[in-house]
Protein backbone atom coordinates (compact mmCIF):
# COMPACT_ATOMS: atom_id res chain seq x y z
CA UNK A 1 0.00 0.00 0.00
CA UNK A 2 0.87 3.61 -0.63
CA UNK A 3 0.14 5.91 2.52
CA UNK A 4 0.87 9.40 1.56
CA UNK A 5 0.20 12.43 4.51
CA UNK A 6 1.25 16.41 3.79
CA UNK A 7 3.57 15.70 1.08
CA UNK A 8 4.55 19.17 -0.20
CA UNK A 9 7.35 20.68 -2.47
CA UNK A 10 7.67 24.03 -4.30
CA UNK A 11 4.82 23.85 -7.07
CA UNK A 12 2.51 21.48 -4.91
CA UNK A 13 0.56 22.25 -2.02
CA UNK A 14 -0.29 19.36 0.56
CA UNK A 15 -1.93 16.37 0.07
CA UNK A 16 -2.63 13.05 1.74
CA UNK A 17 -3.65 10.20 0.14
CA UNK A 18 -3.43 6.19 0.21
CA UNK A 19 -4.17 3.12 -1.65
CA UNK A 20 -4.51 -0.21 -0.44
CA UNK A 21 -3.20 -2.89 -1.47
CA UNK A 22 -3.34 -4.49 -5.01
CA UNK A 23 -5.90 -1.33 -5.82
CA UNK A 24 -5.39 1.83 -8.04
CA UNK A 25 -5.79 5.21 -8.16
CA UNK A 26 -5.73 7.39 -11.53
CA UNK A 27 -4.20 10.84 -10.95
CA UNK A 28 -6.01 13.43 -13.27
CA UNK A 29 -6.20 16.58 -14.10
CA UNK A 30 -5.03 19.70 -16.67
CA UNK A 31 -1.67 19.52 -17.93
CA UNK A 32 0.80 21.68 -15.59
CA UNK A 33 -1.58 20.72 -12.73
CA UNK A 34 1.40 19.12 -10.46
CA UNK A 35 0.77 15.64 -11.47
CA UNK A 36 4.09 14.49 -12.26
CA UNK A 37 5.87 16.52 -9.54
CA UNK A 38 3.89 14.63 -7.55
CA UNK A 39 4.97 11.34 -8.66
CA UNK A 40 8.53 13.06 -8.54
CA UNK A 41 8.09 13.72 -5.12
CA UNK A 42 6.20 10.42 -4.34
CA UNK A 43 10.05 8.93 -5.72
CA UNK A 44 11.99 10.98 -3.51
CA UNK A 45 13.55 12.98 -6.53
CA UNK A 46 13.05 15.91 -5.58
CA UNK A 47 13.41 17.99 -2.68
CA UNK A 48 9.35 18.03 -0.42
CA UNK A 49 8.25 17.14 3.01
CA UNK A 50 5.67 15.05 4.22
CA UNK A 51 5.24 11.65 5.58
CA UNK A 52 5.32 8.67 2.84
CA UNK A 53 5.47 5.17 3.39
CA UNK A 54 4.09 1.63 1.88
CA UNK A 55 2.72 0.48 5.48
CA UNK A 56 5.90 -1.99 5.55
CA UNK A 57 8.98 0.52 4.90
CA UNK A 58 9.19 4.32 5.67
CA UNK A 59 10.33 6.81 3.73
CA UNK A 60 12.29 8.90 5.98
CA UNK A 61 13.93 5.81 7.51
CA UNK A 62 15.60 4.25 3.92
CA UNK A 63 17.75 5.15 1.29
CA UNK A 64 16.65 6.48 -1.59
CA UNK A 65 17.61 3.52 -4.12
CA UNK A 66 15.91 1.32 -1.55
CA UNK A 67 13.05 3.49 -1.60
CA UNK A 68 12.84 3.09 -5.35
CA UNK A 69 13.10 -0.46 -5.74
CA UNK A 70 9.85 -0.83 -3.47
CA UNK A 71 8.30 2.44 -4.91
CA UNK A 72 9.46 2.25 -8.54
CA UNK A 73 8.96 5.14 -10.71
CA UNK A 74 8.13 4.99 -14.64
CA UNK A 75 8.41 8.57 -15.76
CA UNK A 76 6.52 10.04 -18.72
CA UNK A 77 10.01 10.23 -20.57
CA UNK A 78 12.44 6.98 -19.50
CA UNK A 79 15.82 7.00 -19.01
CA UNK A 80 18.35 5.23 -20.77
CA UNK A 81 22.30 5.40 -20.74
CA UNK A 82 23.82 2.26 -22.17
CA UNK A 83 23.76 1.32 -26.27
CA UNK A 84 22.17 -2.16 -25.83
CA UNK A 85 18.77 -2.43 -24.26
CA UNK A 86 19.73 -5.77 -22.45
CA UNK A 87 22.46 -3.46 -20.44
CA UNK A 88 19.80 -1.78 -18.28
CA UNK A 89 18.14 -5.01 -17.47
CA UNK A 90 19.45 -7.59 -14.51
CA UNK A 91 17.14 -10.29 -14.87
CA UNK A 92 17.16 -11.26 -18.62
CA UNK A 93 15.14 -14.35 -18.17
CA UNK A 94 12.23 -12.91 -16.13
CA UNK A 95 12.03 -9.64 -18.98
CA UNK A 96 12.46 -12.10 -21.58
CA UNK A 97 9.24 -14.06 -20.61
CA UNK A 98 7.42 -10.70 -19.98
CA UNK A 99 8.09 -8.93 -23.14
CA UNK A 100 5.39 -11.11 -24.89
CA UNK A 101 2.81 -9.39 -22.45
CA UNK A 102 3.23 -6.23 -23.36
CA UNK A 103 3.74 -6.86 -27.31
CA UNK A 104 7.44 -6.86 -27.68
CA UNK A 105 9.86 -9.54 -29.50
CA UNK A 106 11.54 -11.80 -27.38
CA UNK A 107 14.59 -10.27 -29.41
CA UNK A 108 14.15 -7.00 -27.50
CA UNK A 109 17.13 -7.46 -24.89
CA UNK A 110 19.20 -7.62 -27.91
CA UNK A 111 18.14 -4.26 -29.64
CA UNK A 112 20.42 -0.72 -29.50
CA UNK A 113 18.44 1.62 -27.61
CA UNK A 114 19.15 4.07 -30.50
CA UNK A 115 16.06 2.16 -32.48
CA UNK A 116 13.34 2.05 -29.88
CA UNK A 117 10.16 4.42 -30.91
CA UNK A 118 8.90 6.21 -27.40
CA UNK A 119 6.11 3.62 -26.85
CA UNK A 120 8.97 0.56 -26.78
CA UNK A 121 10.97 2.72 -24.42
CA UNK A 122 7.93 3.19 -22.19
CA UNK A 123 7.13 -0.53 -22.01
CA UNK A 124 10.75 -1.28 -21.61
CA UNK A 125 10.84 0.93 -19.15
CA UNK A 126 7.96 -0.61 -17.39
CA UNK A 127 9.72 -4.13 -17.20
CA UNK A 128 12.37 -2.55 -16.03
CA UNK A 129 10.22 -0.90 -13.12
CA UNK A 130 9.11 -4.83 -12.36
CA UNK A 131 12.61 -6.52 -12.29
CA UNK A 132 12.51 -5.12 -8.13
CA UNK A 133 9.34 -6.81 -7.73
CA UNK A 134 8.08 -3.16 -6.10
CA UNK A 135 5.17 -3.18 -3.79
CA UNK A 136 3.75 0.40 -5.54
CA UNK A 137 4.09 1.47 -9.11
CA UNK A 138 3.82 5.23 -10.04
CA UNK A 139 2.96 5.33 -13.34
CA UNK A 140 2.89 8.38 -15.64
CA UNK A 141 1.16 8.23 -18.56
CA UNK A 142 2.24 4.45 -19.44
CA UNK A 143 0.13 4.13 -22.42
CA UNK A 144 0.33 7.64 -24.18
CA UNK A 145 2.57 6.33 -26.68
CA UNK A 146 0.66 3.38 -27.38
CA UNK A 147 -1.84 2.15 -30.18
CA UNK A 148 -5.23 0.63 -28.40
CA UNK A 149 -4.24 -2.69 -28.63
CA UNK A 150 -0.67 -2.51 -26.97
CA UNK A 151 -2.68 -0.05 -24.35
CA UNK A 152 -5.06 -3.00 -23.72
CA UNK A 153 -1.70 -5.38 -22.87
CA UNK A 154 -0.26 -3.11 -21.26
CA UNK A 155 -3.22 -2.55 -19.29
CA UNK A 156 -3.86 -6.46 -18.59
CA UNK A 157 0.23 -6.34 -17.06
CA UNK A 158 -0.89 -3.91 -14.36
CA UNK A 159 -4.22 -6.02 -13.51
CA UNK A 160 -1.91 -8.76 -13.25
CA UNK A 161 0.65 -7.24 -10.81
CA UNK A 162 -2.36 -5.48 -9.05
CA UNK A 163 -4.29 -9.46 -8.60
CA UNK A 164 -0.53 -9.87 -6.76
CA UNK A 165 -0.99 -6.79 -4.28
CA UNK A 166 0.98 -4.07 -5.81
CA UNK A 167 -0.79 -0.96 -5.59
CA UNK A 168 -0.28 1.75 -8.60
CA UNK A 169 -0.68 5.20 -8.57
CA UNK A 170 -1.34 6.20 -11.95
CA UNK A 171 -1.33 9.65 -13.86
CA UNK A 172 -3.64 9.50 -17.05
CA UNK A 173 -5.15 11.62 -19.61
CA UNK A 174 -7.14 8.54 -21.25
CA UNK A 175 -10.51 9.39 -19.66
CA UNK A 176 -11.47 5.50 -20.56
CA UNK A 177 -8.23 3.75 -18.69
CA UNK A 178 -9.21 4.09 -14.72
CA UNK A 179 -12.63 2.47 -15.18
CA UNK A 180 -10.75 0.09 -17.17
CA UNK A 181 -8.54 -0.94 -14.48
CA UNK A 182 -10.76 -0.21 -11.79
CA UNK A 183 -9.30 2.33 -10.25
CA UNK A 184 -10.24 5.12 -7.86
CA UNK A 185 -9.78 8.65 -9.46
CA UNK A 186 -8.08 12.02 -8.10
CA UNK A 187 -8.12 14.98 -9.83
CA UNK A 188 -5.18 17.98 -9.29
CA UNK A 189 -5.51 20.89 -10.20
CA UNK A 190 -2.84 24.19 -9.76
CA UNK A 191 -0.50 21.51 -7.52
CA UNK A 192 -3.70 21.23 -5.25
CA UNK A 193 -6.17 18.01 -4.65
CA UNK A 194 -9.75 19.05 -6.28
CA UNK A 195 -12.83 18.04 -3.70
Amino acid sequence: MLIVKSLSRAGLQPMSLRVEDGACLAITGPSGAGKSLLMRALADLDPNSGDVSTGQLNRSDTTAPAWRRNVAFLPSETGWWQDDVGAHFSDHEGTKARLPLVGLSTDALNWKVTRLSSGEKHRLGLLRCLETSPAVLLLDEPTAALDQETTLQVEALLRDQMDKGVSILLVTHDADQPHRLNCSTLRIENGAIMT
